[in-house]
This record gives structure tokens, C-alpha cells and sequence, in this order.
């Protein structure tokens, strides 16, 4: 029922489950606007101000149109107007961020910290699908990361320093590895998105997730190169979005269990 209480696994803190059913239902709702960036973005459209439409027939989208997941499965993927198929990656999207949240919110409990964290999920969404793209990734989603990281090196004052060195560690480290290298090793882009990571996350968890993208990239890269022919040239930014999530989810314990193999 959904009136039965739950205890949190990590803080012991009564949750309802209604709280979850509120954020997924948030979660899907900024999903719907992460497939507008995802589309826009990279074709250097604005994000804000143009309505919504269907891209085959210029159909201007009504508000049931536009309810996440549920519409896409009313009109079965295609437009109202046209009959155009609407691709699959809409709900998806919708639904995954819906879930990215609710296990975010799940795993570091509920703070505004967490709801920053959960804009942070959402930006790696977008930068993951256009970088996987382009091999580009958006300077306006680092920069919205950066923004997030401010706020949680305020929320988080008593622990201001490790996010101010989060911010140079990683970042100036691939910074030297595109100098050496002229551009060849690193994407300016991924320097940008260590940065701000770094901000939110602090030095010691920013570390884990980017040890923990390369540790994907190089598994899965491989894999695919072997299985599928993939081209050795990758967009690092997916992996680095995963590297990342893990480090958010899990990264205060991975470094307290490291450290304690130090002390």
C-alpha cells in the first residue's frame, strides 16, 4: 500500500513509498525535456523557446501530447498528425531518468545535495547520447554541471576545500595529457566535464568515477572493437557519465574502504 511505511537502507529514515512514485514522476517529466536538448542541442537550436512539434510534419504538440512515456504508448509511436513513427529513445529516456532518480534519491538519501546530484544524472543523459554522436560534448551541460557544483560546495561548506580540489585534481591532470599530447589523448571537452564533476562530487569521489569510466571504456570499448568493428577512436563522455554515476552512488564507501586499507 502506499500509505505503508518504509525505513531508508542507509539513514534508517521512515520513507513513503509515495515519495518515490513523486520523484519518478519528476524524473520523467524532466526526462521529456532531456530529448528535447538531446535533439536541439547539437543542431544549435534553442531549447526554451520554440514549442514542440513533430519533426516530420511541423505538427505543433498539445499537452497530451506531451504526458512522458504515456503518450508515446497512447498513439504507439507514431504522430498524432501524420502517422510518422516517433522514436523509441523518447520513452526511454523519459523512463530512465525517472528511475536514475529514484535509485539516486534511493542510495544517497533525501537531502538537496541528492536533488542536485539528480540534475547532475540528467545533464550525463545528455551529454552521453550527444557525445556518443557528435564525439562532442556540450559546453552549456558542463557549464549547468559547474553551476550544480557551486550550489554543493555552498549546501556543503564544511567540506568546501575537497570540492574546490575535486574541481583542479582530475581536470588538471587530463589537462596535461592534452598538452603532451596536442589534443590527441583527451578531449577538451572531458577536461571541462572532470572539472565540474569534481565541484559536485569532491577530490575523492570525482577520482573513483573517472577510474571507474576508463575501467569502462576500456572493457566495453574493446569488446565492441572486437565483436562489432568499432573504430579505435571513442567518445570518452559516455564512460566517464558512467564512472561518474557510480562515483555519486557508491564513491564515499569505495574510498572509505580504500582508505582503510592505508591506515
Amino acid at each position: 500500500m502506499l500509505t505503508q511505511t518504509l525505513t531508508h537502507p542507509l539513514t534508517s529514515t521512515p520513507i513513503l513509498p509515495l515519495a518515490y512514485l513523486t520523484i519518478f514522476a519528476f524524473g520523467i517529466v524532466i526526462g521529456s525535456f532531456l530529448n528535447v536538448c538531446i535533439y536541439r542541442i547539437p543542431r544549435h537550436e534553442t531549447v526554451v523557446t520554440t514549442p514542440s512539434h513533430c519533426m516530420n510534419c511541423g505538427y505543433p504538440l498539445r499537452w497530451f501530447d506531451l504526458i512522458p512515456v504515456f503518450s508515446w504508448l497512447a498513439l504507439r509511436g507514431r504522430c498524432r498528425k501524420c502517422g510518422e513513427r516517433i522514436s523509441v529513445q523518447y520513452p526511454l529516456i523519459e523512463a530512465g531518468n525517472g528511475l536514475l532518480w529514484v535509485a539516486t534519491f534511493a542510495l544517497c538519501g533525501f537531502s538537496v545535495l541528492t536533488l542536485l546530484d539528480c540534475l547532475a544524472v540528467s545533464a550525463l543523459l545528455v551529454i552521453s547520447l550527444i557525445d556518443a554522436r557528435t564525439f562532442e560534448i556540450p559546453f552549456s551541460c558542463n557549464v549547468f554541471i559547474g553551476i550544480l557544483g557551486i550550489f554543493a560546495t555552498i549546501f556543503d561548506f564544511g567540506h568546501m576545500i575537497n570540492h574546490i580540489a575535486g574541481f583542479f585534481g582530475v581536470a588538471l591532470l587530463l589537462l596535461l595529457v592534452y598538452v603532451l599530447t596536442g589534443g590527441r589523448g583527451i578531449g577538451g571537452g572531458d577536461i571541462k566535464l572532470m572539472a565540474a564533476t569534481g565541484l559536485l562530487l569532491g577530490f575523492g569521489c570525482n577520482l573513483a568515477g573517472f577510474l571507474f569510466g576508463c575501467l569502462y571504456a576500456s572493457v566495453i570499448h574493446i569488446a565492441r572493437m572486437k565483436l562489432s568493428g568499432a573504430e579505435s577512436m571513442l567518445a570518452m563522455g559516455p564512460y566517464l557519465a558512467a564512472g561518474t554515476l557510480t562515483a555519486m552512488w557508491f564513491g564515499e564507501r569505495i574510498v572509505t574502504w580504500y582508505l582503510g586499507f592505508l591506515v
